[in-house]
């Protein structure tokens, strides 16, 4: 399997996280939400100009911006 940068993500595409590289109030913010290591996420969507993103993680759905998704790395299957 492959790890690559959250936004490199294709719409569909299924992955588990393997890091979260914010720090500070981003990276409590983003572990918050569900988005921690192991965790299995997909990518549902995206807006018309590619920000942000939707993604379904752990049974409900939530939106990142690029921005806070070039902090977490994915294991894409």
């Amino acid at each position: 399997m492959t790890t690559i940068n959250m936004r490199q993500m294709k719409d569909n595409q299924t992955g588990t996280i393997t890091s979260v590289r914010a720090h500070g109030d981003l990276g409590r913010r983003i572990r918050d939400m569900g988005m921690v290591p192991g965790t299995s996420i997909k990518v549902q969507g995206r807006a018309p100009l590619k920000d942000p993103v939707a993604l379904r993680v752990g049974g409900f759905t939530l939106t990142l911006r690029n921005s806070e998704a070039d902090h977490i790395d994915v294991e894409v299957k």
